[in-house]
């Protein structure tokens, strides 16, 4: 047998599997690159990218696994996997504590102005500190948009702070969430009495531009959005025109909509966007599961996975 990885993961999926198969590594192909290599091989260990489409598939002669090391999977054709017999495993919840500290992290540097701070002590050598007049997270009202599991983390980190959480999730009921301390609402009204929102949400054709023009202007004016999902669930040309005209509060995001342009996900990678010149929107490079801790829980995961499928000891 064959295994393939092709982005950056945890050590011990390498040096575990090799045990049992040929493991080569290829970081992140293309898509015509992978449809090329990908027909000898029988396991596939990959993250986000690239789109595994049906021509992929077709190509993939002897596939039978695909280990995901995240949890979206809107970048796997889901239905021609099934229907080319190949097994597509997740780790769902793997990564839920480090993107729910980075939120948390977000909502700081947002309040705090911490970012522009930073850059006028190093970069513009100035010490102003009167020039920064910040506001705290107790008593503020936070909306999680998607209470899974990394939106309830999220939400019990906010509470600590001493915040009111307050959650939409059209799939959950009431009940389903009894003990969270936090009450669902309907987007309209989550929007209306949020002074932060948290997203974490799949993005899919009901969640793309699920926060724009309209909805934005909904919001309180000094309204401060973190999305920790995925890039299109905000639409940033809207993003960009209510912090400049004071609708919004604060833009904080691990993910940009066109970030796979110019060779995003790379190392060295460019890339650049309107929004980079507002104080009140700061970025990372979807670093959300950046951390040994995430990378060791989800390979560890992901290598039980594919030695159940293949009944390996």
């Amino acid at each position: 047998m064959k295994g393939l990885i092709i982005d950056k993961v945890h050590s011990s999926i390498k040096a575990e599997l090799s045990k049992y198969m040929q493991m080569d590594e290829h970081l992140l192909p293309t898509q015509e690159e992978l449809k090329g290599m990908i027909g000898e091989y029988d396991v596939l260990i990959m993250r986000v990218d690239p789109f595994l489409n049906k021509e992929f598939f077709d190509a993939a002669k002897n596939l039978k696994v695909i280990g995901v090391c995240a949890v979206g999977l809107n970048h796997v054709d889901l239905e021609t996997a099934k229907a080319h017999n190949v097994q597509v495993f997740n780790a769902p919840g793997l990564n839920a504590n480090a993107v729910a500290e980075l939120t948390l992290s977000k909502m700081l540097d947002l309040s705090r102005d911490v970012m522009t701070a930073n850059h006028d002590v190093k970069v513009e050598k100035q010490w102003d500190k009167y020039k920064f007049v910040g506001r705290e997270l107790r008593g503020r009202t936070l909306g999680v948009v998607g209470f899974g599991k990394i939106g309830r983390r999220v939400a019990k980190f906010a509470r600590a702070f001493d915040m009111t959480t307050v959650a939409y999730d059209p799939f959950l009921t009431q009940e389903q969430v009894a003990g969270e301390d936090t009450q669902l609402l309907p987007i309209e009204e989550l929007l209306k009495v949020s002074d932060y929102i948290s997203i974490h949400v799949p993005l899919t054709p009901e969640t793309k531009d699920l926060i724009s023009k309209e909805k934005l202007k909904s919001m309180k004016n000094d309204c401060m959005v973190i999305n920790m999902s995925r890039g299109g669930i905000v639409n940033e040309a809207d993003a960009l025109e209510a912090l400049q005209n004071g609708q919004l509060g604060g833009y904080a995001t691990d993910v940009m909509e066109n970030e796979l342009a110019a060779g995003g996900l790379t190392e060295g990678a460019g890339f650049d966007s309107p929004l980079f010149k507002e104080d009140k929107f700061i970025v990372s490079p979807h670093i959300g599961a950046q951390t040994v801790d995430a990378s060791r829980d989800i390979g560890a995961h992901i290598i039980s996975k594919v030695k159940e499928a293949f009944n390996l000891n």
